[in-house]
């Protein structure tokens, strides 16, 4: 069934039944605008396999997260393979070859009780010209291509908002379709820290007590060696650790509170720049200046005079 937005796009909306599945989906055809600028949808849907079915794909412009709402099967991607039951989550970047199947013989001992059980999904096909970037970040955390989320309801509910936004005749469907994909995307990066063992669980409440140390003392000098041996942590595993939970260096960290306590100054105080970078731990106008500039892209001076 074909029908027409407000906007005059032209969606398509069908059953998409064939001998292996039962689906209903929806291909979405996004504003030239939400294309270059937003997140935007490309295909979005729910299937129920009814016999072993196989889904491949590679060099397709699109990430693909899903929702295992019932049975199991599995994920080939990028060399490895992953066993999916209800509840386990997919988000992949589909630019790279990948397949997943369920049915009999598919499934690992672990699943062996029910490897007959076909699987059911919900999933969302979406794309950003910036959304390779922000999966490095999403890698860079610890996130993997299968995970099993706290609360799945919350990514069934989440898909079915979004099923809902496309088949509607919303006339700014495309920004609101935008903002659940950025919700969907914060979900992902909420996820995607993956503790291994106790002991890591142990360093990472280390690093909250750091991060507030941080907070607390970042216009003073502080260096590397001086936190690993205040925090007992080797200065090396303490580098590694702290940008998987922050996505930041430590001395980006303190850098952007020294220039986030600058911008304060400089809109609410008639402070010179020299007393500025004094103030905030960044001795030197110059070097403030600089580094002001580098974060910012503009100068402090110029900072003040727009604000």
């Amino acid at each position: 069934m074909k029908y027409k937005g407000d906007d005059g796009i032209m969606q398509e909306l069908f059953s998409g039944n064939t001998p292996s599945v039962e689906s209903q989906r929806i291909l979405y055809t996004p504003s030239t605008f939400a294309r270059s600028s937003l997140l935007h949808l490309q295909e979005v849907g729910s299937l129920k396999a009814i016999s072993a079915h196989t889904s491949s794909r590679k060099d397709l412009v699109s990430f693909l997260c899903f929702v295992v709402l019932d049975g199991c099967g599995e994920l080939a991607y990028e060399g490895n393979t992953y066993f999916l039951k209800k509840g386990d989550c997919v988000f992949i970047d589909c630019r790279k070859a990948y397949s997943h199947r369920t049915g009999a013989g598919t499934v690992g001992l672990a699943y062996a009780e029910d490897e007959n059980k076909l699987w059911s999904l919900q999933w969302c096909h979406f794309y950003a010209p910036f959304l390779p970037a922000v999966y490095e970040k999403y890698k860079e955390r610890g996130g993997r291509p299968m995970f099993h989320p706290k609360n799945p309801s919350k990514f069934r509910e989440l898909f079915t908002e979004i099923y809902l936004l496309a088949s509607s005749s919303d006339y700014i469907r495309d920004m609101r379709i935008n903002e659940k994909l950025s919700m969907l995307l914060t979900m992902l990066m909420e996820e995607s820290w993956h503790p291994e063992d106790s002991a890591v669980s142990k360093k990472r409440m280390e690093l909250t007590k750091l991060k507030e140390y941080l907070d607390e003392h970042y216009t003073e000098k502080i260096s590397l060696d001086e936190l690993a041996i205040h925090f007992f942590i080797n200065k090396y595993y303490l580098t590694k650790i702290f940008k998987e939970t922050y996505g930041t260096t430590i001395n980006s960290y303190i850098i952007a509170k020294r220039i986030t306590r600058a911008k304060q100054m400089l809109r609410f105080t008639d402070m010179t720049l020299e007393e500025i970078a004094i103030a905030v731990g960044m001795n030197g106008g110059n070097y403030f200046s600089r580094m002001f500039k580098k974060i910012e892209g503009i100068s402090p001076r110029e900072y003040r005079k727009q604000w």
